[in-house]
This record gives structure tokens, sequence and C-alpha cells, in this order.
């Protein structure tokens, strides 16, 4: 979001007019001679053509950013700090080096949230190597922008993102930290949405393996404790509830603090976009874990309806048992396997969260 294009932001209810987006195209100088200097004219103008809603500006950028061997992940985030440094709205990487997740390849790695994508030009072959890095950098910039092709209003709301995207707020010298995030989640909603969507954050905790195992191990031994069963059925819903927070907090807290997912401002500039970067990246990383929880309630209500015998448990809550008491034992595990999965989360690799928490790939 460069100085020059500094305003305040627009009534929502008012029409947009294009917006302007910066778009920083960083290529790999052993790749300068094969795609040339007109790339980004060329890039330009199937973008203008196929997103017709926005004023497209690219910048190029000779820059390997990291040097090889390397890590998709340093890679992706070079080119967040080079966003950053240069005020672009967002970058596109042209390397040569090889993107995986895992030990799989793939063509392009994306991270919506920071607003960066990654396009391993090797993977799209020999032939014609031009034109379709021209298209597969226009197909990311659609990408980190949220553009979906089966809706209707697609490129009303590609446009209304990329408003967003390009408008600065103006400065308050009195605003306190609470009071400037407030006005950036204000005016931010649907940006922010956006990016969360694009984030994709329900398959979040999935890519997480040790702290899959670690809770659902954790679920199964409490399940069987008579314990745990007297003191569900005596807990009432609002005790429940708190104790579902706190777990679902206690994995969230884990996983960004742990995985230093929390970014902080080098420069008064960057606010509003760090900012940006920490709501999506904090609400992605709890919606994934409130889906993780649900998963593990559902395991839970199936393995007591294995495991724990009716009669049994009538003869220990001294009292006729109904579905309502073992949805209680199933919340009640789900709420303590939760707090396992922070354990897991902690054993995790500090680059295995933080992948699974910013980026997506496709072959």
């Amino acid at each position: 979001m460069t100085a020059e294009r500094c305003r305040s932001t627009a009534d929502p209810a008012e029409p947009l007019s294009d917006a302007e987006l910066l778009i920083g195209l960083v290529v790999s100088p052993s790749l300068s001679a094969v795609l040339g200097p007109e790339i980004t004219t060329s890039v330009r103008e199937i973008l203008v053509q196929r997103y017709p809603g926005v004023r497209w500006q690219l910048k190029m950028a000779e820059d390997r950013l990291v040097d090889p061997p390397t890590e998709t992940l340093d890679l992706l985030e070079a080119a967040r700090n080079r966003v950053l440094e240069e005020n672009w709205d967002l970058a596109v990487v042209l390397t040569e080096i090889p993107l995986k997740t895992g030990r799989r390849p793939v063509l392009t790695q994306l991270s919506p949230v920071h607003g960066v994508g990654l396009v391993s030009v090797p993977a799209l072959g020999a032939v014609h190597v031009r034109q379709k890095v021209q298209e597969t950098t226009v197909h990311v910039v659609g990408q980190l922008l949220g553009y979906d092709a089966e809706d209707l209003n697609a490129q009303r709301d590609l446009a209304r993102r990329a408003h967003q995207l390009s408008t600065d707020l103006d400065e308050r010298p009195d605003d306190n930290v609470v009071q400037f995030t407030a006005r950036v989640l204000s005016s931010n909603v649907r940006l922010l949405l956006g990016m969360i969507r694009a984030n994709q954050p329900w398959a979040f905790v999935t890519r997480l393996s040790r702290a899959l195992v670690v809770a659902a191990a954790t679920g199964m031994l409490t399940l069987v404790a008579s314990d745990l069963w007297v003191l569900a059925m005596a807990y009432g819903p609002v005790r429940l509830v708190l104790l579902a927070v706190m777990a679902i907090g206690a994995v969230s807290a884990t996983l960004i603090l742990g995985a230093d997912l929390w970014e902080r401002p080098r420069r008064r500039a960057q606010r509003e976009q760090v900012i940006l970067f920490n709501l999506a990246t904090t609400a992605t990383v709890a919606i994934g874990v409130v889906v993780f929880y649900l998963v593990l309630f559902i395991l839970s209500w199936v393995g007591a309806l294995l495991l724990i015998d009716e009669q049994v448990l009538a003869g220990v809550a001294g009292h006729p048992v109904n579905a309502l008491d073992y949805a209680k034992i199933s919340w009640l595990t789900a709420s303590l396997a939760t707090v396992g999965g922070a354990l897991g989360a902690g054993l995790e690799d500090e680059d295995v969260v933080r992948a699974a928490a910013y980026t997506r790939s496709s072959t």
C-alpha cells in the first residue's frame, strides 16, 4: 500500500471505483533471460483483461531472495519481507527452486495471509514457458485475492477486496494500539474474511499429525475413567463451555506463540498490514482448533457409546442415564483431549506449524 495511494477508507455502501493494486513480480536472476523484460507488461495485459475491475500496476524485481538449497517456507517468508519493505500489495515469486509439500512436488505455493505466491518455473516444463508463466502468475494473483470462478459475484468481490487492500486508514496520532486495531478490523471486515477463507482454516489442524495423535490418545485414555463420568454428569453447561473455551484457547496460544506466528511492524507505515496479518492468523488458528475440537467431540461420542456400558454408567451415576449424560462425557473428554493436543502442538516442528498456518499448494 504505497504512500501515493494512501487515503481514508471509503464508505462500503458507496460504489467502488477501480482500485489500484501494486504487484511485486520477483524473478530469480537465472530465469530473467528465459522470461524476458516484457514479462510484467504481458502479465498486466492478461490481468486487465481477466479482472477488469482493478487498475493493475506491476513492478519487477530481479532477486533470488534465498540461496538454495532452502525450504519453501524460507522463500515465502523472504518474499513477505520484501512485500513489507517495498510497500507492495501482493507479490508473486518466479523461482527455479523446486517447491514441495512434504515429498510431493507442487507447481505453486500460496500464502493468502501474507499476500505472497510462489511459482516453480521448472515445474511448468520446457515448452511455451513464457505463456505458462504468464497464465500461472495471473491465476496465482486471483487465488491470493480469493477469486472463485464458480461464484457469480466473483468479479465484484475481487474488486471489492482489491479496493480494501489498496486503501490505507488515515493516521490518527492520538490512537493507541487497541483503538487502531479496532479501526483496522471495522474497516476491513470483508478483506479479513476473504483472507481467512483463502487460508482454509478448517484444514489447518489436519496438517499437524503429532497434535492429532496425542489428542486422540488422550481422549481414549480419559474416556474409560469412571471419575471422568461422575465429573461430567455433575458439571453444568456453563462449566463445560468454559472448559471448552479454555482448551481451545490453550491450543491456539501454544501454536501462535510456540511457532512465532505473531508479526510485529518494523515501521509505522506497516501497522495496518501487520495487524490484518495477525488478525487473520489468529482467526485461522482459532477456527482450525474449533474444527479440531468438534471432530474430537464426535469421536468421543462414538467412543463413549462403544466403550461405556449403559448399565455400568447407571451404576456409577446412581440414576438411569440418557443421551445427555453421554453428551456431557463426550464434551468433557473433548476438552481434555484438546488440552492434550496443545502438548502435541508443542512437539511439532516450528516450520511445520508455520507452513500449516500459512500455505496452500497445488500440483
